[in-house]
């Protein structure tokens, strides 16, 4: 498995995304044995990052449901965990009947990154994300609730999530040089719109996590390479599947990329692992930007 950088953290260049497992679009959901065992064929698989969020989770009344599937994974697994870097997030409130809001205030996410820990059940977290933008706040003065988090000791490493390239901006000027570890966005063959986040994170040294790198837990991924027949074209040259092409060619685009495919099966994060060696030539990585609107 390729490495790459979070930080100052050194993780796998392909990370799991666990939210399928408690949250996703056609709202089924593997038995906890099963969710379970997906985070344990990622780790089988040399993945060493795993992103999991506090709303993650079937109800309003679950908070934490999908942290908890990623704690008790790494309790059973019999391998090696020490080196398995665990990235959660916060900044999203959900209440009784389903009600959604964002919260950036530092009493919020003290208290939501509280409730994380113990839901992770550890004594600080390594990686932590603001999820999405409070827009009834200042986001610099979100950005220094969370470098106060920091100072107190209770985040190492701090990432936000579909950010634009100004808010990554104040970010960079709040927390101060070198210390936002990771930019979270959607990004993948059916949304390319953060491909200027990316280039800005590249030359900034941040790391691109892309979210729904395949397409979304709705079918996207499944579908991609009937909806890019690139993709299934290159994959078939390969002897692979579509959904790996994907995977590699976003690894392609620059060496901050970490993708972090979402699975709630353990064949499906298999597979995605497998990205992390396919290697694209030039013209073929050209032809995958090309189909989904990206020049250079």
């Amino acid at each position: 498995m390729q490495q790459r950088r979070i930080g100052p953290f050194t993780v796998s260049s392909i990370g799991l995304g666990a939210m399928p497992s408690s949250m996703n679009e056609d709202k089924r959901y593997p038995s906890r044995d099963q969710a379970i065992a997906t985070v344990h064929a990622a780790l089988d698989a040399g993945v060493t990052f795993i992103d999991t969020a506090d709303v993650y989770a079937p109800a309003w009344n679950e908070m934490g449901h999908n942290e908890r599937i990623v704690r008790d994974a790494l309790r059973w697994w019999d391998g090696d965990t020490s080196g398995v870097l665990v990235g959660t997030k916060g900044g999203i409130t959900r209440g009784e009947g389903e009600t959604w809001g964002r919260d950036g205030s530092y009493e919020y996410l003290r208290a939501a990154v509280q409730r994380s820990m113990e839901a992770l059940d550890v004594e600080v977290i390594d990686f932590y994300q603001y999820h999405r933008p409070d827009r009834w706040m200042v986001y610099g003065d979100v950005m220094a609730n969370l470098l106060r988090l920091q100072q107190e000791g209770l985040i190492r490493a701090i990432g936000i999530s579909n950010a634009s390239v100004e808010e990554i901006e104040i970010a960079q000027q709040v927390l101060g040089e070198g210390n936002l570890a990771a930019v979270q966005n959607q990004f993948s063959p059916k949304y390319p719109g953060s491909y200027g986040e990316l280039r800005y994170c590249e030359a900034q040294g941040i790391a691109f996590l892309p979210w729904s790198p395949l397409g979304g837990t709705g079918g996207g991924g499944r579908g991609v390479g009937d909806r890019f027949g690139v993709f299934r074209e290159i994959g078939d040259d390969h002897g692979v599947s579509p959904q790996q092409v994907v995977l590699a060619w976003e690894l392609a685009l620059s060496p901050v990329v970490v993708p972090i495919p979402g699975a709630r099966r353990p064949e499906s994060i298999a597979d995605s692992a497998k990205a992390a060696d396919l290697s694209l030539g030039d013209d073929e990585v050209a032809r995958c930007s090309a189909a989904v609107g990206i020049v250079d």
